[in-house]
């Protein structure tokens, strides 16, 4: 971390809302309230979306099949999701934020960066903008927030997850250093599950372990991310709070309620899927070069296949038809019988201008 003047530090906050899409089920059913709920999926089938805190004390989490949720909880409740209704509240989230400052990066419709270093309200404690907007939040909409506040997005990131539900989290310039010495290396953001298990077999365990080496070193074990474990680990991010954030990538993807076992399913699914990436991209007004399929098998097993051409892809036709080619590639035999989810992505924009926000981007929510 640069050694600067304490008034030199900028003032970040990430504002995380407490299990959002199920907080919002909750909060519009009184019968739903002190349950274990999830929303998205079935007892059956799917995959669940996010949990109540209720349903998360018996193991219950995002993306884990609805199946495996049942079984750890058998008497959680299934919600369909409603995301007009999210984007709602969401958008009244947001307006609290503008009382504060334009500099917002949003991540998703339930959690966002604010850079409050220079703020409306002329506050210069962000932890009390943080306080005021969680309170600003809870009366405009009934949801609780925690926050994040330090001195760049890693922290003010990981400040945020530190104090769930309803919690508030400051790490001052002063406790950088030890509270990232501290930290294990799984809670680190940006490193996954499967990066955290390479780094325990390499002894790093935690921060200080991670401080040990040398970019060099990292960058041969980590490839291009090595720099960004380096640089992190000493509390350097200057990455500035984006508002204009261009989406890399618009697609759709379904769920289905039964398997699909023949070719000729699978494409008919993929026309309607196809079908609405190009709204999608209509909408956004972008087109990009790279079409990708998803393809997840009955014993959840996920496959990714893709072509990049050197043009822009800007019809259905050309989707369908690359998407097809991307089909006839894969050797079936290698995987489980059974299609459960198909997806199409569209990526590898070449546009400048922030791509214009499109949200519920699956025909079934399955994240």
């Amino acid at each position: 971390m640069d050694n600067l003047p304490m008034a030199d530090y900028r003032k970040i906050i990430h504002i995380d809302m407490d299990a959002f899409f199920a907080s919002v089920e909750q909060l519009d059913n009184p019968e739903l309230r002190g349950k274990p709920i999830a929303v998205g999926g079935s007892r059956e089938r799917g995959v669940v979306a996010a949990a109540s805190y209720e349903a998360r004390k018996y193991g219950v989490r995002s993306a884990m099949p609805s199946t495996r949720a049942f079984r750890l909880c058998p008497e959680i409740t299934f919600v369909r999701p409603r995301f007009e209704r999210y984007k709602e509240v969401s958008n009244q989230i947001r307006e609290v934020f503008h009382e504060y400052t334009d500099l917002i990066e949003p991540l998703s419709l339930d959690e966002a960066f604010l850079d409050v270093t220079k703020n409306k309200k002329g506050i210069p404690s962000a932890t009390l903008i943080a306080k005021e907007i969680k309170r600003e939040i809870k009366a405009r909409t009934g949801l609780t927030a925690s926050a994040g506040i330090s001195i760049n997005k890693f922290l003010a990131k990981i400040a945020s997850d530190y104090d769930k539900p309803d919690g508030i989290t400051l790490i001052g310039p002063e406790k950088v250093h030890l509270f990232i010495h501290q930290l294990p290396i799984e809670d680190f953001f940006g490193v996954g599950k499967v990066t955290a298990a390479k780094m325990k077999k390499l002894g790093i365990h935690t921060g200080k372990d991670l401080l040990q080496w040398s970019k060099e070193g990292l960058k041969a074990s980590f490839g291009k991310a090595g720099a960004y474990y380096f640089d992190i680990v000493r509390g350097n991010d200057n990455r500035p709070v984006n508002p204009h954030r261009i989406r890399k990538s618009l697609g759709a993807e379904n769920t289905f309620s039964e398997d699909l076992l023949t070719e000729e399913d699978m494409k008919m699914a993929l026309r309607k899927i196809a079908s609405e990436v190009m709204k999608r991209l209509e909408k956004a007004d972008t087109f990009g070069k790279t079409i990708t399929l998803k393809v997840k098998f009955s014993d959840f097993t996920q496959i990714t296949r893709s072509h990049t051409q050197n043009g822009k892809i800007e019809s259905f036709d050309e989707i369908i038809s690359l998407t097809y080619n991307l089909l006839a590639q894969i050797e079936w035999n290698d995987f489980a019988e059974g299609v459960r989810l198909l997806g199409i992505t569209c990526s590898n924009f070449d546009n400048e201008p922030e791509i214009k926000a499109v949200k519920g981007l699956q025909l079934t929510l399955d994240f």
